[in-house]
């Protein structure tokens, strides 16, 4: 391999790096906010909470960031939200409903595919134990 080559993976291989050790990072303050407010809030007080504990350790969070459809050429801005996007390479999905089911996961690479991101997160809140309400979820990563 020349050292364009050389250069070019180990670039890859620190950016794969950087995105797994964020990934990590919102998955320990995602179980923190939990351990905090338990179950049973509405989803927007979770993500709310999630997203001061992000940015609280220096990571760029936007919450409902537009994410508008391509089709045939054409941009339409249909009302679809990221729920939180983590340094513009993760997204979350933030749900707080009885049991997570197809559809939402569905919903979270679909997002992931029209976004162009690699990475997201099913975060189910309505849960007794936070570990069994997170969803890891990866696109050709």
């Amino acid at each position: 391999m020349n050292r364009k080559g050389a250069r070019v993976a180990r670039d890859i291989t620190r950016r794969k790096s950087r995105i797994e050790q964020v990934g990590r990072y919102v998955v320990l303050s995602a179980i923190q906010v939990h351990q905090e407010l338990g179950p049973g809030l509405l989803e927007s007080a979770y993500q709310t909470c999630l997203a001061y504990e992000l940015r609280s350790s220096g990571l760029r969070v936007v919450c409902e960031r537009k994410l508008p459809v391509t089709y045939c050429g054409m941009l339409i801005d249909v009302g679809y939200r990221v729920d939180m996007l983590v340094e513009d390479f993760i997204v979350i999905e933030n749900k707080a409903v009885e049991q997570i089911l197809p559809i939402h996961q569905a919903q979270l690479l679909t997002y992931l595919r029209i976004s162009g991101h690699k990475l997201g997160y099913l975060l189910n809140w309505n849960v007794s134990l936070m570990k069994r309400g997170i969803k890891r979820m990866v696109l050709d990563l």
